[in-house]
């Protein structure tokens, strides 16, 4: 136990050394490209807490997204002068919100009935956001400023493709402790007893409905967290990143990568998106035919992940 325990740690510290010299030895494009995966690899961790850990499938995770996005564009476009501090708290109060409004009336329901509730809050918010122009900017969306990076009272400098790639690096990083503590604390244990047996969880004792609400609010806030890191990266927020295909690509990447584990979503991204961006150079238009047969074919061959293959093979 306290070998792979160690081994793990290992494997996270090399990780954590590779991804941050990235920026210092990765032309301009994959540097970004990088930062990305970092940023869609958070929002995926996000949804982990639902899928793996509750096990409740959402589809509305681009709301959460969405709205962190838009609440920091506001921030950064309203409040003179920019300061990111401050769109990190717009973004992160108004998912929260959002998060708790969702939770309080999808966690009433279960299985798939739960999914399509949150399917529905996503198109509900994607309308209001596409339609309401004179707020939103419509599908134009809002172009913003990037705000610089400061330490309040001591030092302000802008970004550098190098410094965001850092900035997105810690906050990513900090994000996964936080809640792999979460995880494997007792609200955790509840939330992995939730997922084998609601009934049985309910008959010991346990207000299900009340930590199905947390865990829905805990998750929508690091989703809105990826959301404000995506607009700051990006300097924009649409509407298409509130519409529920979005959801739909971080299932996809909670399932390649390996349910239950808050590291396998991350990989599962990573490989989705180099997938994507390397069968799109060749197949163009119809790079979704040969993602589409891949993804079919791990689902059936590797049902478990890419983290959960690579642990069998290691253990073999």
């Amino acid at each position: 136990m306290r070998r792979s325990v160690t081994t793990y740690w290992i494997g996270f510290g090399v990780i954590l050394a590779l991804l941050i010299i990235a920026p210092l030895i990765l032309p301009e494009f994959w540097r970004r490209f990088v930062t990305e995966i970092l940023i869609w690899g958070l929002l995926a961790m996000s949804s982990d807490i639902l899928i793996g850990y509750t096990g409740m499938v959402s589809f509305g995770h681009s709301v959460f997204f969405g709205v962190g996005m838009y609440c920091a564009a506001a921030a950064l476009l309203t409040v003179k002068p920019a300061n990111l501090w401050i769109a990190l708290l717009y973004g992160l109060a108004g998912a929260f919100v959002v998060a708790m409004f969702v939770a309080y009336f999808a966690t009433r329901l279960r299985e798939i009935y739960f999914s399509i509730t949150t399917l529905v809050f996503s198109q509900i918010f994607y309308v209001v956001i596409f339609t309401w122009t004179d707020v939103t900017g419509g599908e134009n969306g809002l172009a913003f400023s990037q705000p610089p990076l400061s330490i309040p009272g001591l030092w302000s400098g802008r970004f550098t493709p190098e410094t965001l790639h850092w900035f997105v690096l810690a906050v990513v990083t900090v994000s996964f402790l936080v809640l792999r503590r979460v995880t494997q604390s007792p609200f955790g244990m509840v939330l992995q007893a939730i997922r084998e047996n609601e009934p049985r969880a309910r008959a010991i004792g346990y207000p299900v409905e009340r930590y199905k609400m947390v865990a829905v609010m805990l998750s929508g806030l690091f989703a809105g967290l990826a959301g404000i890191l995506y607009a700051i990266q990006n300097k924009f927020a649409a509407p298409d990143f509130v519409f529920f295909l979005v959801s739909g690509e971080v299932v996809i990447f909670n399932v390649m990568g390996g349910v239950g584990t808050l590291v396998g979503p991350i990989a599962g991204a990573a490989f989705f998106l180099l997938l994507r961006e390397g069968l799109s150079r060749y197949f163009t238009e119809y790079y979704l035919i040969p993602v589409g047969i891949i993804f079919t074919a791990m689902v059936i061959f590797m049902p478990q992940g890419l983290l959960g293959f690579a642990r069998r093979r290691l253990n073999q």
